[in-house]
């Protein structure tokens, strides 16, 4: 199984590599994007775009995944069709092909024949990537491939992709919009119990070179299977020795909460957690961007009360956190139920699709979403949100 999250962090950073290549000219980047309709659409944006970015790292995830584990590559499933149309009006399906020089002959049927840059792109697109992993190559779990499934999301928050922002400021250490919000997830999980397994957020923007204008990516994993549970974020934590660890556990209870929005959750929500949360709620864009702050302990709690994340958002991110004793709950079922029962909250879980639903909305996460990383905090935070929100009702 580590074999697997191995693989598939080499082919996340091969997928940041295109996510950079296609922004490094911004005329050639404008030829690559193409509104999505109908089924394909988020019914939260007006207009909700892919590129040929999120479509080519699909394939390429796809076409890896298949040769060095044959059969997995039909098991991935992800948010973007693999049809594009050009100025033409030409549909074209975009897959791998065999070859480099086949690669770049189909793009330029995308680009309107602009070989150059379709030989750029098809020369990152069959380039190896070689990443090592000491902690993975010496993990030996095994599990049957033909009990996986994987959600991708090639390119999450596809509208600041296409925006390209470099020079918006933090906000201790949350980025409210900008390239830094856009990330590659993908989240391994168990088609019988529907629990996620493995994921890597692999975030292509997370610094630039002021001088070079080069952009370097930073990659998360982590895989929760049979008790072993294990992250990249591991060796930083395991530094602290029995005292801090117990000042953690006193903090617990007793520090401030914080939380990570989407700049459109419902007023009532937000006047809610400003009172659980003081000043320490702030907004961000891509539901993998706002699920990575929890991760990486930016922000207590990212918290959703729509119905407008998938699947391919969530999984990834939901299997780190389990790895870290954490997890994601979908947030109505949650306030539904007192904390103080002690019942266990509702997982998401991966493998079944909403009954009387189409297109994307198969594989929304009905009832909204709370990611956390530890449960007693979690606990806390919902007996103070419920106070607070009254008797307010949330909406899927």
């Amino acid at each position: 199984m580590s074999d697997i999250l191995l693989e598939l962090l080499r082919v996340s950073e091969k997928a940041a590599n295109i996510a950079r290549a296609c922004r490094q000219q911004e005329t050639l980047f404008q030829l690559l994007i193409e509104e999505k309709k109908g089924a394909e659409k988020n019914k939260k944006f007006a207009a909700d775009f892919k590129t040929l970015a999120d479509v080519l790292v699909q394939e390429v995830i796809k076409q890896n995944m298949e040769n060095k584990f044959p059969g997995l590559g039909k098991k991935v499933f992800g948010e973007e069709s693999n049809e594009f149309t050009n100025d033409l009006g030409e549909k074209i399906t975009v897959e791998l092909q065999s070859t480099e020089e086949e690669t770049a002959e189909l793009l330029s049927k995308v680009l309107n024949g602009n070989m150059p840059a379709s030989e750029a792109l098809a020369q990152v697109v069959h380039e190896d990537v070689n990443l090592t992993d000491p902690t993975l190559e010496s993990l030996d779990i095994s599990i049957p491939h033909e009990s996986l499934g994987i959600w991708v999301d090639p390119i999450d928050s596809t509208y600041q992709y296409i925006k390209g922002s470099a020079n918006v400021k933090s906000n201790q250490g949350i980025f409210p919009s900008g390239l830094q919000c856009v990330t590659i997830l993908i989240g391994v999980y168990d088609l019988q119990t529907g629990l996620p397994l493995m994921g890597v957020i692999n975030q292509p923007f997370a610094s630039q070179n002021l001088t070079t204008l080069r952009w370097k990516g930073q990659c998360y994993w982590g895989l929760s299977y049979m008790g072993t549970n294990i992250h990249s974020l591991q060796l930083a934590i395991s530094k602290s020795d029995s005292e801090t660890q117990t000042e953690n556990s006193d903090r617990e209870f007793s520090s401030p909460f914080s939380a990570v929005i989407s700049t459109s959750e419902k007023d009532t929500i937000k006047a809610a957690l400003s009172r659980v949360c003081g000043g320490s709620v702030f907004p961000a864009a891509g539901a993998g961007y706002k699920s990575l702050c929890v991760v990486q302990g930016l922000a207590d709690i990212y918290l959703f009360s729509e119905d407008t994340t998938y699947k391919w958002d969530s999984c990834a991110a939901h299997a780190i956190l389990r790895a870290m004793g954490g997890g994601i709950v979908d947030m109505k079922e949650s306030l539904e139920r007192s904390p103080d029962t002690g019942l266990d909250l509702p997982q998401l879980l991966y493998h079944v699709e909403n009954k009387g639903a189409s297109g994307v909305e198969l594989w929304a996460n009905k009832g909204g979403l709370i990611a956390y990383r530890s449960r007693n905090r979690l606990d806390t935070f919902l007996s103070r949100l419920i106070q607070n929100l009254g008797p307010v009702k949330t909406q899927a």
